[in-house]
């Protein structure tokens, strides 16, 4: 009979902290002296191919391996068991023929979720699995409370957000989710570096707020005696490397909205943030929709994607205009009417009817330059900003525009954005006068680019809401 079901979990704790005492005692408790050479993957990947006779004649010992228990098979004079490392499982095979008795019995008492390091031969059972015959067992970490169930695994969404190693610990899934979110953040961080851009780092304290239009949580300095303002954005300040003459640059930041919760918002969330001097508006759009596409291919293996119910091919991507997307929206709207509109209400009109509707990689142009306050009009048309915003799977991944490099251009925005902070629009951007006297002394023309991290893991893993690639995201109480 399993320990789960002799009681709930209370009693199970009582019982495991008995066993712990028991180890105090005898000085067994967490130790942590023991080296670990080797991993469950590594040693299948060698080793599954040979025949079991094969493998008997390699005669392959000293092998050294831990992890948490998460199966356990107790029989009279031999066991098995299965380990589990950050590499995957493995079995073992403990009997009395190969450890001491005493050994053998205490082994008997260990529990799943319990962590132990195991040494010993590689051998194949009679039917033909991988396992290491220990001849020796040492219990590294008693595990106090039981794992989730094996097959029901964290039934309740808001312990698997809350409580994340355990959904890691029971939830293959998960875990793979998170590994795949490395490997996306370093694919963009090499193609980067292969371009020549310097990784670089900026404060996520600031004086005052900018670098994007949003209202920013608020701290306190307690020796300067000042607030605070967490990052909302490290545009501004990487703007600054320009002007001192790093013409490439990014930063893999972490960024604070005082914002809702919702399936595509967390307030604490990662972007990519890459400047490039003397580039233009096309050309990185092209290098944009390449990165991620490749980002893509070396976590999915195709540049081919499944989001819920939509197929993504991102190797395909195609330009709109943003005007014209909300007047073929909205069909009950004359283009009159639209046209009319001023740039606050054509981007809201935009964002509630076309934005969802922007399933293949789409970047919009077209932005009106009064809701682009750091972007470089259009030479053409003042009244339209150089820039772009990437939409794939209805949610936007990336903004991009022409850097605003003209100071007293830039100072008349910020101005426009006080008076809309003053008139109680919380999002609007302060003045920042020390970024003004960083543009006087000359920044290069330059295109820079936000990518949101969380929702392009969302996409390359097919996730649909931003909890799901976020360790601890943010709950509500």
């Amino acid at each position: 009979m399993s320990e789960e079901n002799i009681g709930g979990e209370d009693s199970i704790i009582d019982e495991r902290r008995k066993k712990l005492e028991i180890l105090r005692k005898n000085n067994k408790a967490y130790i942590n002296d023991f080296q670990k050479n080797h991993y469950a993957d590594d040693l299948h990947t060698n080793n599954d191919s040979f025949s079991k006779e094969e493998l008997a004649k390699k005669d392959i010992n000293n092998i050294s391996i831990a992890g948490r228990i998460i199966l356990k098979r107790v029989m009279g004079n031999a066991s098995f068991a299965t380990i589990r490392d950050k590499s995957g499982d493995i079995q073992i095979y403990v009997s009395k023929n190969t450890i001491p008795e005493e050994a053998y019995e205490d082994f008997k008492t260990w529990d799943l979720g319990d962590i132990a390091g195991v040494t010993g031969k590689l051998f194949k059972t009679k039917t033909n699995e991988l396992t290491i015959e220990a001849d020796d067992v040492v219990l590294l970490t008693k595990a106090i409370r039981p794992m989730p169930d094996k097959f029901k695994g964290l039934a309740d969404i808001e312990t698997k957000y809350r409580q994340r190693y355990l959904d890691i610990m029971s939830n293959e899934d998960s875990k793979n989710v998170f590994l795949s979110r490395t490997k996306i953040i370093e694919s963009l961080r090499s193609s980067l570096i292969n371009r020549d851009f310097i990784e670089v780092e900026t404060p996520m304290m600031h004086p005052i707020p900018g670098g994007a239009v949003a209202r920013p949580f608020i701290t306190k300095h307690n020796a300067l005696d000042r607030d605070l303002f967490l990052r909302v954005a490290p545009e501004l300040y990487l703007k600054r490397l320009l002007v001192g003459g790093f013409e490439r640059v990014f930063e893999i930041n972490r960024s604070f909205r005082n914002e809702g919760l919702s399936t595509k918002h967390n307030p604490e969330f990662t972007m990519l943030e890459y400047y490039e001097a003397y580039s233009t508006l096309e050309k990185t759009i092209e290098f944009t929709a390449k990165m991620i596409a490749e980002a893509a291919e070396l976590v999915a293996g195709t540049k081919k994607l499944v989001w819920g119910e939509d197929e993504i091919d991102l190797s395909k991507i195609k330009k709109a205009n943003l005007i014209d997307l909300v007047i073929e929206n909205n069909s009950k709207i004359s283009k009159n009417e639209i046209k009319k509109m001023n740039g606050k209400q054509l981007l809201n009109l935009f964002e509630e009817t076309v934005e969802k509707n922007l399933i293949e990689p789409t970047f919009v142009i077209g932005y009106p330059t009064s809701v682009s306050p750091l972007s470089r009009k259009n030479n053409e048309n003042p009244d339209i900003a150089d820039r772009f915003e990437l939409f794939i799977g209805g949610k936007e991944i990336a903004n991009g525009f022409c850097e605003l490099n003209d100071p007293d251009d830039q100072a008349e925005r910020f101005k426009d954005q006080v008076k809309a902070k003053e008139s109680g629009d919380k999002e609007a951007m302060s003045f920042d006068e020390d970024y003004i006297i960083a543009l006087e002394h000359g920044m290069p023309p330059a295109v820079g680019v936000g990518i949101g991290l969380d929702r392009l893991v969302m996409l390359i893993t097919n996730k649909t809401s931003i909890r799901d690639v976020i360790l601890f995201p943010q709950l509500k109480s």
